[in-house]
């Protein structure tokens, strides 16, 4: 299982809702195409509202899931190119770069 926590960029709250409705409706097809050929059979979203701003919490579940990032990080699919390039945009994160920070540690 893998679990992201991504803030959202200001001013990109609404843009990223619509974006995340959409993987549901008219990307649908292409985005059970990169789960299913990711090994992943759950991948959820939430959006968490906090003091400091939108935060997207993200679910993935499945064989695929531990190397979920890195292998759409490394893809030449246009599905994987257009997710990567989102992720970009909405949160600020460089797929091909390791996140900032020192990696989350299990407290229970």
């Amino acid at each position: 299982m893998g679990l992201v926590v991504a803030p959202v960029v200001k001013g990109m709250e609404e843009e990223w809702k619509s974006w995340t409705l959409k993987l549901k409706g008219e990307m649908k097809k292409d985005y059970d195409d990169l789960n299913k050929r990711h090994g992943l059979t759950r991948h959820d979203v939430w959006a968490v509202e906090t003091p400091n701003g939108l935060l997207a919490v993200v679910l993935h579940e499945g064989p695929g899931a531990g190397a979920f990032m890195h292998n759409v990080a490394v893809s030449d699919n246009p599905v994987d190119i257009q997710m990567r390039e989102s992720i970009a945009k909405f949160h600020g994160m460089d797929m091909s770069a390791p996140p900032p920070g020192p990696m989350p540690v299990k407290l229970v």
